[in-house]
């Protein structure tokens, strides 16, 4: 018996849901840990003589300084972040000053200053874009495919592909919670700009297989299924929707083994996200077009 990706969407959906409420939890019990991007402050990337220091001695040093709560990390053998503040320029050389006195020979390789007030309103701008890409995606699709209306109504395709491109976003996000606790890994304005591609990538996938069932539609035999259709369609777009993926995860995979550590965290968003959008847009958003087209033909049987 040849195998079917709709027959076996139980499965399918347990994993998406095991995935999706991890990630809700570990965003529930470890949030997020967002950058100055969205909290205002000012951060310092440094870059040693000798091997950077531990965390807790330079935050020790700032801090007797007078600089207050300081938070530090390591982001390569002789590099490291840290994190303070708003400072103005007076307050930023009496850092560096400290610092050197501390360690001679340190430099700085970066410096940003973010004020509170404007990272408010870009942590408000950032969750804006997002909603609204997600609704402008769900009318989109559900306006292209206004000529379909049987046996599923032309919205709930455009519903289907708002799902599957948030379950490619909250994966990711649950993902970037435990590493923000364990790694220190922060959400800033790259990861909006991650989460936004992976909405493009999710929805392309999702869009290109609903296409091809809205194609073989009216070409089915009298005894096909819809779900029968929906499987068609799948198995003929499966090739191409992996090769695309996998061609794209590559050269992520590439950055994130040889790129930096600035880049790293988008590097990986991008991977996890890509990957998760094509295995839901696969086989959650098309085997749940299936389940949606069964439940309306029992309830008006």
């Amino acid at each position: 018996m040849a195998f079917s990706f709709v027959n076996t969407r139980r499965w399918w959906y347990a994993l998406s849901t095991a995935l999706v409420v991890a990630s809700i939890a570990a965003i529930a019990v470890f949030g997020l840990k967002l950058s100055i991007d969205f909290t205002g402050g000012s951060l310092m990337e440094l870059r040693f003589a000798q091997e950077a220091p531990a965390p807790a001695e330079i935050s020790s040093v700032l801090a007797e300084a007078g600089f207050g709560t300081v938070t530090a990390q390591p982001s390569g053998t002789h590099e490291a972040l840290v994190r303070l503040a708003e400072l103005d320029e007076t307050r930023h050389q009496e850092a560096l000053a400290a610092l050197d006195a501390a360690w001679p020979g340190v430099e700085e390789l970066r410096f940003d200053s973010i004020g509170p007030v404007v990272g408010r309103e870009l942590r408000s701008s950032a969750f804006r874009g997002v909603v609204v890409t997600v609704v402008l995606i769900g009318l989109y699709i559900a306006w292209t495919f206004r000529r379909v209306t049987k046996p599923v109504p032309s919205w709930v395709y455009g519903v289907l592909t708002v799902v599957a491109a948030a379950h490619a976003v909250i994966i990711p996000v649950g993902l970037f919670a435990v590493l923000g606790r364990v790694l220190g890994w922060e959400v800033g304005t790259a990861f909006v700009a991650s989460a936004l591609t992976i909405l493009g990538y999710s929805t392309s996938d999702a869009v290109v297989v609903f296409d091809r069932t809205r194609e073989n539609l009216p070409k089915r035999a009298p005894d096909e299924s819809f779900a029968e259709v929906v499987d068609k369609s799948i198995k003929q777009t499966f090739v191409r929707s992996v090769n695309t993926s996998v061609s794209t995860l590559c050269a992520l995979f590439a950055v994130l083994v040889f790129g930096g550590d600035t880049t790293r965290p988008f590097a990986l968003a991008l991977f996890v996200g890509i990957l998760v959008g094509t295995y839901s847009s696969l086989f959650i958003a098309s085997p749940l077009l299936a389940t949606v087209e069964a439940r309306l033909r029992a309830k008006n049987a």
